[in-house]
């Protein structure tokens, strides 16, 4: 028996009529016959795991043998790996199907791509994983990779409508993707609910226990505004004092756990980081392909190029004395719920908006899951974030679970 009830050809059948002419620009490498391949082999075999058959959109920032993988950059122009990423494998042997590669930003930075928001097409859709929030959000794919190295998973899953998992650090293999800052890089996931993302996490991870999501009833959560909180658009605030308040009224014991003083430096410490390793991480693009590299990608670069090497290793000791401080500070609490992002996604192009709300949560390398929380005044969507402390992923998808339910209840 199927362990979904559909036949894989079915599945990819109905992902490519909604794909259609990809008016959003999500895609960034689409086969529609190698796709339909996979699932005709699947649907002539035994069920192979809990993806079987499944489509699965693939972030073009991890390499795939059978689909060519660009980094969003033109230097990357139809390159063919040899091979494909440790959680791409992990996959297609759960029974995945690879439907095509979701559009990035260049090497997952800051420099906004072609992916056009689903709901309106003069905003962003967010970034870098904006073609697989943007594809999940249009109901293209059931679920996708992305990655996170400050907000790309938690930022784009919030202002498209969906749900948005960063793992804690390091537990997906990160092994053939592109990496810019290996002290921050995580592999993320985007989906249509949390069980989706529990689902495709647990088979990458190879963690079964994952995909067994069980509610917690009244969860104790610590609110968190943030050292942050200043970056907030009142929309962003105003919702997220909302949907505190739903959940309280749900049942969920709400208690203060803002930061202490001494995270207080986390913002700059995670900067010094990310341009640090990203000068090292691009060595090979910018020594030989220079002029190919945008100017706002540059000018990080050459800052971390310039950055003495005591700088960055003081910023490295303060991220992980923080992690040990926050295992006493969320002791008590089941997660910490705080924003995803600073409000709606932005009207415009040219940017995909603040990172503000998940860069400190990337540093701290605990598990983040963005849910949905309603709409601002715009119309577009605003998501809540639950954070956990590093290793605490089912414990934070469950709390996720029960917050989605509410939410979207309400």
């Amino acid at each position: 028996m199927r362990p979904h009830g559909r036949g894989a050809l079915e599945m990819v059948e109905d992902c490519l009529a909604r794909i259609g002419g990809d008016p959003i620009h999500a895609w960034a490498a689409l086969d529609p016959e190698y796709a339909r391949r996979q699932a005709r082999a699947l649907d002539a075999g035994p069920a192979r795991g809990p993806l079987h058959g499944i489509p699965v959109g693939v972030k073009d920032i991890f390499d795939t043998a059978d689909l060519p993988t660009a980094y969003g950059s033109p230097i990357y122009a139809g390159h063919r790996p040899a091979w494909d990423a440790a959680c791409v494998a992990a996959a297609r042997a759960a029974g995945a199907i690879v439907l095509g590669k979701t559009v990035t930003t260049e090497f997952a930075t800051m420099v906004p791509a072609r992916t056009v928001h689903p709901r309106n097409a003069k905003h962003t859709p967010g970034g870098s994983s904006s073609g697989s929030a943007a594809a999940v959000a249009a109901g293209m794919v059931r679920f996708a990779y992305g990655t996170q190295t400050v907000g790309s998973t938690i930022r784009p899953a919030a202002y498209c409508g969906v749900v948005g998992y960063k793992p804690s650090f390091g537990m997906i293999s990160r092994s053939g993707m592109k990496m810019g800052a290996e002290s921050l890089d995580t592999v993320g996931i985007i989906a249509r609910s949390v069980a989706d993302a529990a689902l495709l996490g647990s088979a990458s991870a190879m963690r079964p226990d994952l995909a067994k999501l069980e509610l917690l009833g009244n969860p104790k959560l610590g609110v968190c505004r943030s050292p942050n909180w200043g970056h907030m658009s009142r929309e962003g605030a105003d919702a997220f004092e909302a949907a505190v308040r739903r959940l309280g009224q749900a049942g969920a014991k709400i208690v203060d756990a803002e930061l202490p003083a001494s995270f207080g430096w986390l913002d700059a410490a995670a900067q010094r980081i990310l341009v640090y390793e990203m000068a090292r991480g691009l060595a090979h693009e910018i020594a030989h392909h220079r002029a190919r590299v945008s100017p706002m990608l540059l000018e990080r670069v050459d800052a971390g190029e310039a950055m003495p090497y005591p700088e960055y290793a003081k910023a490295i000791a303060y991220a992980a004395d923080s992690r040990r401080q926050l295992a006493d500070h969320l002791r008590d609490v089941d997660a910490i719920v705080t924003p995803s992002a600073t409000g709606e996604a932005p009207l415009g192009l040219e940017s995909t908006g603040n990172t503000a709300m998940s860069r400190l949560w990337t540093l701290l390398y605990g598990p983040c899951v963005t849910v949905p929380a309603g709409e601002g005044p715009a119309g577009m969507p605003l998501g809540i974030q639950l954070v956990g402390l590093p290793g605490a992923d089912a414990r934070t998808l469950a709390v996720a679970a029960w917050a989605e339910q509410v939410l979207r209840s309400a």
